[in-house]
């Protein structure tokens, strides 16, 4: 599409019109990134407050996780999807997403691992950092297609999907064994999980986006009562099993998508066409 009319929706009387609700979320989402990455700096794998600072980085990515979640459904449900969305989107995107999760790993494990050699460790970080970069730019043009941002699947593993596991397998080691942490063997789970991602982000592995769904959507008695039950008891223990609760779910979408082309269809359409059912019917 030539940059003119890809620009054109979004013009008014000669200037660019920039729509303030979605911006402001990708901006909430971005600003949680540069928190995430001064919380890292300042974080001192031997020192007694390590926990507790690791604790508010992945506080902040999770954050920037749910603002990413919000900005492009408030764009869609207000009509106002746009290329400039798209592209600042992106850009706050590899920041809380890439660099972030990245910068993470490696100071609390590769900084460690590779003492002599550090850019060894470097290499590492970096290769998340650039196929993150470059699912975001595959993502791009796509969306810029005709009815490409309306696509129900995304084509690779979503970067904050990517940056929500990292994070939050991250939250859960340190839940499991927080002062054991820095001396532990777990950790060493990160950097093997993170090149997996890398690869996975570039690679053609579909997963659902969820993009449609609907709040209308009606539910059996059975299923609404199930839900109810579901959130009341999560926010009764949330304190004692968000750790794990989180980890379940960002691990549970990876492989979901390995699986998916081989449930059948019946199943695959509870899990993710129930979204998009007709309201009124």
């Amino acid at each position: 599409m030539p940059a003119d009319k890809a620009w054109a929706g979004e013009r008014e009387g000669g200037k660019l019109v920039i729509y303030l609700l979605p911006n402001l979320l990708t901006a909430g989402n971005l600003f949680c990134g540069f928190l995430a990455l001064t919380r890292i700096v300042e974080a001192d794998l031997h020192a007694s407050n390590f926990g507790a600072v690791i604790r508010q980085a992945l506080f902040f990515i999770l954050l920037a996780c749910i603002f990413d979640l919000l900005d492009g459904r408030v764009a869609r449900m207000g009509g106002y999807d746009s290329p400039f969305g798209r592209e600042f989107d992106s850009l706050a995107d590899i920041i809380s997403f890439g660099a972030a999760p990245a910068f993470l790993v490696h100071r609390i494990v590769l900084k460690d691992v590779f003492v002599e050699h550090p850019e060894f460790g470097w290499f590492i970080a970096s290769i998340y950092l650039i196929c993150g970069a470059l699912r975001l730019a595959r993502f791009n043009c796509i969306a810029s297609q005709p009815n490409g941002s309306s696509s129900s699947e995304f084509l690779g593993f979503p970067i904050p999907a990517a940056a929500g596991l990292v994070a939050s397998l991250t939250l859960f080691l340190l839940w499991w064994d927080d002062k054991g942490f820095a001396t532990g063997r777990w950790r060493y789970v990160l950097p093997v999980l993170m090149v997996f991602l890398s690869v996975m982000m570039v690679s053609d592995v579909r997963y659902p986006s969820f993009k449609k769904f609907d709040w209308r959507t009606r539910r059996t008695f059975t299923r609404m009562v199930i839900t109810i039950v579901v959130i009341g008891f999560f926010l009764i223990t949330w304190r004692k099993i968000l750790p794990v609760v989180l980890a379940v779910i960002f691990t549970a979408y990876l492989i979901y998508g390995f699986v998916r082309p081989r449930l059948s269809r019946k199943i695959v359409q509870e899990i993710e066409d129930e979204t998009e059912e007709d309201p009124s019917g």
